[in-house]
């Protein structure tokens, strides 16, 4: 199954990227020019959503972990949701991600998200 990926913004600088299918050798650079394009704009956030991916390869991991590291140096955040179980297992084998980058919903990232704006306010006043 050929990979599909779809971009989204959420709101102003925050895009999801919804992968659907196989993250492998064959597929990754698809994912990689689509996230191309995306950091081309200069984001503030970029969320995968990994519900309907079904398989990831050592390309694939290597794809998000491009990612998220290229969004770093331009300052930007990164966060991954509804990752499947045989992709999860693939992260927690390698370790590469922290637990406050992996959610299993959009809205518990969010809620995550308000919960540090807040701390962080807080801090300031």
């Amino acid at each position: 199954m050929p990979l599909k990926v779809s971009v989204a913004e959420k709101k102003l600088g925050v895009f999801v990227v919804t992968p659907v299918g196989r993250i492998d050798t064959v597929t990754a650079p698809i994912l990689e020019r689509v996230v191309a394009r995306l950091l081309s704009s200069s984001p503030k956030y970029i969320i995968f959503d990994m519900g309907e991916v079904e398989y990831i390869s050592s390309m694939g991991v290597r794809e998000v972990l491009r990612t998220k590291k290229e969004l770093a140096a331009r300052g930007g955040r990164f966060a991954m949701v509804n990752i499947q179980p045989p992709v999860q297992q693939v992260f927690d084998i390698i370790a590469a991600l922290p637990e406050e980058e992996i959610f299993d919903s959009i809205e518990e990232m969010d809620k995550y998200l308000s919960a540090m704006q807040k701390k962080a306010a807080d801090r300031a006043n």
